[in-house]
């Protein structure tokens, strides 16, 4: 695991530093805390022909898991988990925010934010996920030097991203895919997710833009791959 960096602060990565045409597509799989009776309802926080699409693509990706999703849908995660086309990270249990403002999520007490995160690892790792890699992203994006530092003992990579594919609560496909298609660039990570109620068109948006990036000479890595890149340049 990567040590703490400065100031005992977990590291960040946002995009591999590369002239290769290689390109990470992330998808955060999003469900919070206190979302138990919406799914209970019948309202859907999986997207699994999202999934399938990918594998048909045969397209390697990371999946930003919080332990709520897992413990939600542990089937999925595990079938997730055991499949070598994809990584997961850990995206929080609460998926809460770690800072005091952010997009009106609610906010973790500062002592609650290293426990989220490891109570995240023990519930995907319980879903039967085999191989958590150790990466966080924050929920909604949004930290602080506190909330780094609170999960820095960790010994996790931050991971962020450079391309926002703005599928969250899109209705238009095509605008989705002109997004991600207009912001990539070699190394880039795109951000996108893997919920069905908050982003219906990401796996159609995902048929569009998979074609016309290899077109264009680019190749699918997992974050894996662009973190390991980074580092064998130092």
């Amino acid at each position: 695991m990567p040590a703490p960096g400065p100031g005992g602060l977990a590291p960040v990565f946002q995009k591999g530093a590369t002239r290769d045409k290689t390109v990470a597509l992330t998808f955060d799989a999003d469900m919070t805390a206190d979302q138990g009776n919406r799914a209970e309802n019948g309202e859907a926080f999986d997207n699994p022909d999202l999934i399938d699409t990918l594998r048909d693509l045969e397209v390697p990706a990371t999946v930003f898991m919080t332990g709520r999703w897992a413990d939600q849908y542990p089937d999925e995660a595990r079938d997730i988990g055991e499949d070598p086309l994809f990584e997961v990270g850990n995206h929080s249990y609460s998926h809460y925010s770690f800072t005091r403002s952010c997009y009106g999520l609610p906010v973790l007490p500062e002592k609650q934010l290293r426990p989220d995160v490891e109570r995240a690892f023990t519930a995907i790792r319980k879903a039967g996920v085999p191989h958590v890699m150790p990466y966080f992203r924050f929920p909604g994006g949004c930290y602080d030097d506190r909330a780094l530092r609170a999960i820095g003992p960790l010994g996790v990579t931050v991971v962020q991203w450079d391309v926002v594919s703005g599928d969250t609560f899109a209705t238009d496909a095509s605008r989705v895919a002109r997004q991600v298609l207009e912001g990539v660039r070699s190394g880039s990570v795109v951000v996108m997710h893997c919920t069905r109620s908050a982003a219906p068109v990401t796996e159609e948006a995902v048929r569009a833009v998979v074609p016309e990036l290899r077109k264009q000479g680019y190749r699918f890595v997992k974050v894996s791959e662009l973190i390991g890149a980074a580092g064998r340049r130092r």
